[in-house]
């Protein structure tokens, strides 16, 4: 905090979002309506927007599928709606054309940019060789004794 009597005070932090606002639905309305269309045999389609922030809740949450609070709509249903977009990269229109609308506003600053993976699932195999990473202590032998480290026989 500054300490000076001219000084501004310290812009409140925004809330966090648990549901996409009003005005940010019509851009990925529109997205959807596009690049997700109905298809003409389908049964009724559930809502989008609740499924939308079904997903929201879970990717905020970190909770499991079926945890997802049922105001949102069935788990699976929110699930393949997710699975779809992702493979159709409906996210990545969504993001694209907000940051678009972000910048036209004057509210990107490109010079810095960060993204947290740390929630993120590890890919492919690792690089580290088995043997430079020692034995796993759980491993057990024939008889349930722990085999002891560094080679030493039992």
């Amino acid at each position: 905090m500054q300490t000076t009597d001219d000084a501004k005070p310290e812009p409140k932090p925004e809330p966090t979002i648990w549901a996409v606002p009003d005005d940010v639905w019509e851009i990925i309305e529109e997205i959807l309506s596009r690049e997700y269309p109905r298809h003409r045999q389908d049964r009724k389609r559930v809502p989008l927007r609740p499924v939308l922030d079904g997903v929201v809740y879970k990717l905020r949450t970190g909770c499991q599928w079926n945890r997802i609070p049922k105001e949102y709509g069935d788990d699976s249903t929110i699930h393949r709606h997710f699975q779809a977009w992702c493979e159709m990269g409906i996210f990545d229109a969504i993001w694209r054309q907000l940051l678009l609308r972000c910048e036209e506003l004057g509210g990107m600053d490109w010079t810095w940019q960060s993204a947290d993976g740390s929630m993120g699932k590890a890919m492919g195999k690792s690089t580290i060789p088995a043997d430079a990473v020692g034995p796993n202590p759980t491993d057990a032998d024939k008889r349930g004794e722990t085999k002891r480290r560094r080679g030493e026989q039992q």
